[in-house]
């Protein structure tokens, strides 16, 4: 999100806040480190009570982009450091109570707010954005090309210092459009460049900020058919084209060792071939079909390997992803488990 962006939200929540009776004051901090994100610290008060909170500002929230929104703010909090508040331009009801349930506060432009400290509560569901916080909600985000870029970088981040060429060929973007999107990666820190040497600033929030970003933009466009799978609790048994599918989501998530049955089935391919179509017993599903389902996702990325890891599976930080889509607390625990097992190392919370 572009920082003037931020700022904005931040302003309207604020006010938001005081309309609610609320002292509130803000404080922003220069990094902590050269290479990490500035800090902006919130302090609200109500009479003799009052609490503070370090400010994590997410646009554009949806129920499939909040698993990733809420394993960004579950990070370890270091010692004597406030409580994440979540601040964002609009929560729906459904949104509130859900945080609300997770014990996740949070504060949004258009007056929705849950407050939780010693002294006071504030609890605030339901209130709809005005026109200005709608306009902003629409503005854009992440584009595809900067989506499939960074997930070429998390994929392989030795390629961040590779040519133009190649790093445009592994995103599956056209050269001309890479110059522009390395040069927003290179603004917003994700991407660092000493002496004319590119690398990713790889982390956690990083990580969390791409699979949020996918799950609103990118994933949708992904899904190319559904189909009911007759033969759905074999799964493991189907035959794979070991070049053109991969398991994605929840399926890739239990063969990468997670203890979770799969209640959607995906797949990464182009198309599904006669013989698979056959064994799993897929018949083309309906809108109200809900059970049983098998998902074709179109990949979207270039030139590499698709599976970085033992079995036929798209890449872990791509599983990790879908799997917070989902929005399920076993998915959501089932990606923590992918993260801590595959992607920790090059992936540091931070």
């Amino acid at each position: 999100m572009k920082t003037a962006d931020a700022g904005v939200i931040l302003d309207r929540t604020v006010q938001a806040l005081r309309a609610h009776s609320l002292v509130v004051s803000v404080q922003a901090d220069p990094p902590a480190q050269p290479e990490g994100p500035a800090r902006t610290w919130l302090r609200v008060a109500r009479g003799r009570g009052s609490g503070q909170y370090a400010v994590v500002v997410k646009r554009r929230l949806t129920q499939s982009s909040l698993g990733a929104v809420l394993a960004q703010l579950r990070q370890p909090v270091d010692a004597g450091q406030p409580p994440a508040l979540l601040v964002t331009d609009h929560l729906s009801p459904q949104l509130a109570e859900r945080l609300q349930a997770s014990q996740q506060q949070f504060a949004d432009a258009a007056g929705n707010a849950y407050l939780e400290t010693a002294s006071f509560l504030v609890l605030v569901r339901g209130r709809k954005p005005d026109a200005k916080e709608i306009a902003l909600r629409a503005s854009r985000g992440f584009s595809n090309n900067r989506l499939k870029v960074l997930f070429a970088l998390i994929r392989e981040p030795q390629l961040a210092a590779a040519p133009y060429r190649t790093i445009a060929a592994a995103a599956n973007v056209a050269l001309g459009s890479l110059p522009a999107v390395l040069a927003e990666l290179q603004r917003d820190e994700s991407l660092l460049v000493h002496q004319r040497q590119r690398r990713l600033n790889a982390s956690k929030r990083l990580l969390d900020e791409w699979a949020q970003a996918y799950a609103v933009g990118l994933r949708g466009r992904t899904l190319s058919a559904r189909h009911v799978a007759g033969n759905f609790a074999r799964w493991p048994e189907w035959p794979l084209p070991s070049a053109s599918l991969h398991w994605g989501g929840e399926p890739a998530a239990k063969l990468l060792g997670c203890d979770l049955q799969p209640g959607i089935l995906t797949l990464y391919g182009d198309r599904l071939p006669a013989r698979l179509a056959t064994v799993g017993q897929l018949v083309a599903a309906g809108p109200a079909d809900y059970q049983d389902l098998l998902e074709l996702r179109k990949p979207f990325w270039g030139e590499a390997p698709a599976a970085a890891t033992g079995p036929q599976t798209v890449p872990p930080a791509l599983v990790y992803a879908d799997l917070l889509a989902t929005g399920h607390r076993q998915c959501c625990e089932a990606a923590q488990a992918v993260y801590e097992s595959f992607l920790a190392r090059d992936f540091p919370s931070r």
